[in-house]
């Protein structure tokens, strides 16, 4: 029978947590490494539908991207959300596990996937991590030939589930040397347009990275956080079914995007 550590292994082979950042809180977060899982859910965020989800199907296991808690609690009251959530599920004896910028940054992470659903050749971090190779922060590469910012969007939309998009220029500005920043990726920008990327791609930015990025030039994509990083969560829940055929393992499916456009 599969363990709670045997999963943490698996995790951390894939997403290393030396890769993610100092001020992450990765790995396992909630529960007990000898306990035996026969069910785990994965999701983007821990909600409180996301977590009534997993205690009523009686997962034992919890692969969240978005670490819980984030930051430390200095109580476990049912009085504030994050603190209430542990409760919930510690009660429930779901161990909660979060890979967050380790899943970022890993070889086949999030960010080489947006690569690779962008068509990018000569793909590299945009800041090479502590294990060296081809992992670190963000990912840059090249298209073969230039296209405009219609048509990345057209790219976009057809493999992230009609994800809408924000740009800072109009939509026949042409593109071809492009960065990545999954998330809130904005203090990457910097960093991308040192090394000579037209475009930068993000979950979400500041107002403040929007003009920054516009002031020098290059062109801005905000696709959301939430489908940024989204579809990465249902592909581990694949990955991991994979290496785990002896558990159900599944993606949130009550987990949904957190905004209406009135």
């Amino acid at each position: 029978m599969t363990k709670v550590s045997d999963l943490c292994t698996f995790l951390e082979n894939f997403a290393p947590s030396a890769l993610a950042e100092s001020w992450d809180n990765v790995g396992l977060i909630i529960g007990d490494p000898e306990q035996k899982v026969c069910k785990v859910m994965t999701c983007l965020t821990i909600t409180p539908e996301s977590a009534a989800e997993a205690i009523e199907e009686q997962a034992q296991l919890i692969v969240t991207h978005h670490p819980l808690p984030f930051r430390p609690l200095q109580r476990i009251t049912t009085l504030e959300t994050p603190a209430r959530l542990v409760w919930e599920l510690a009660g429930a004896k779901i161990s909660v596990y979060s890979p967050h910028t380790a899943f970022d940054s890993t070889h086949r992470g999030i960010n080489a996937q947006l690569a690779e659903i962008m068509e990018l050749v000569e793909v590299v971090p945009i800041r090479s991590g502590s294990l060296g190779g081809d992992v670190g922060a963000g990912r840059m590469g090249h298209l073969h030939h230039p296209i405009t910012l219609a048509q990345l969007v057209a790219r976009l939309r057809r493999k992230l589930n009609g994800a809408t998009c924000e740009a800072n220029f109009g939509a026949d500005h042409p593109v071809q040397s492009i960065a990545i920043a999954c998330g809130s990726g904005g203090s990457l920008l910097a960093e991308a347009r040192r090394l000579g990327c037209d475009c930068f791609v993000t979950g979400e930015a500041s107002f403040h990275t929007v003009l920054e990025a516009s002031a020098g030039g290059m062109a801005l994509l905000q696709i959301g956080h939430f489908t940024s990083e989204r579809f990465a969560v249902e592909h581990l829940a694949e990955l991991i079914q994979q290496n785990f055929a002896d558990c159900s393992v599944w993606a949130s499916r009550r987990e949904s995007f957190p905004r209406h456009w009135l």
